[in-house]
């Protein structure tokens, strides 16, 4: 009897660890989803002095918001994916740059090119937890009322664009 206990345990803990590896971490849902984007303002890499970003400057349009940072290989994969797709379907595509150096953030996109209508400036990250931020890239389709549509965890790549975010676009534009 003094090893049954144990044994069970050990039984339901391993059960426990094998079905969550089974799981793909990138499969949650946010709890954003059907909500209003989280209110922010926020200064604009390399803009004016005094320019700002806010998500009610785009009421009434439908938007992408991609997440990144210089410091982010993934991030700086799909960049060029970003430019191309957004161009092609001519989707505003718009960048929360997540607890980076401004002149690094700067230096990436002279390099390998800036997707981004607008890039806002998350130093400290405070907008990136109020959107969920659990690793960059993260990509949102935000509707022309302003509500979070969709997300997608991990970087865009021409499959994700054409066959996850594109279909959600067309459905609420």
């Amino acid at each position: 009897m003094r090893f049954v206990i144990p044994l069970a345990i050990f039984l339901g803990l391993a059960v426990m660890l094998g079905l969550g590896l089974q799981r793909d971490p990138r499969a949650f849902d946010s709890a954003l989803l059907e909500q209003p984007v989280p209110e922010f303002d926020l200064p604009v890499l390399a803009g004016e002095v005094n320019e700002r970003f806010t998500p009610q400057s785009l009421q009434g349009k439908v938007w992408v918001l991609n997440v990144w940072a210089s410091w982010c290989a993934p991030c700086r994969q799909e960049l060029p994916i970003l430019a191309q797709m957004s161009r092609k379907d001519q989707v505003a595509v718009y960048g929360l740059n997540y607890k980076d150096e401004p002149q690094k953030a700067q230096a990436l996109l002279r390099v390998a090119g800036n997707p981004y209508v607008v890039s806002a400036v998350d130093g400290n990250g405070r907008v990136g937890m109020d959107f969920g931020i659990h690793a960059v890239p993260e990509t949102f389709v935000i509707d022309a009322n302003g509500q979070v549509r969709f997300r997608h965890l991990g970087p865009v790549t021409a499959e994700v664009w054409s066959q996850k975010i594109m279909p959600v676009i067309r459905t609420v534009q």
